[in-house]
């Protein structure tokens, strides 16, 4: 009697042994990011593309041909 508790034990323990390892190797396999076919995380959202018109009056006023005033009064009727 003792001989077979002892055989069901240590199937007991082999079996938990095996459950072990193959749950640590899946969670390994998942956490690898180079897999193919993996989730990717979303990239960062990169900031709007700057409208041209306000990248004309960026120019006009690098070049000098508006001042401050006008620039940033032309800025605020763009953004609106």
């Amino acid at each position: 009697m003792t001989s077979i508790m002892a055989a069901l034990v240590i199937l007991i323990m082999l079996a938990l042994g095996v459950f072990l390892v193959v749950t640590v190797a899946s969670v390994a396999r998942s956490a690898d990011p180079s897999r193919p076919g993996r989730r990717r995380a979303p990239e960062p959202s990169r900031p709007p593309a700057v409208d041209a018109a306000e990248e004309e009056l960026r120019l006009r006023y690098a070049r000098g041909e508006i001042d401050r005033e006008e620039f940033l009064q032309r800025k605020i009727d763009l953004e609106r």
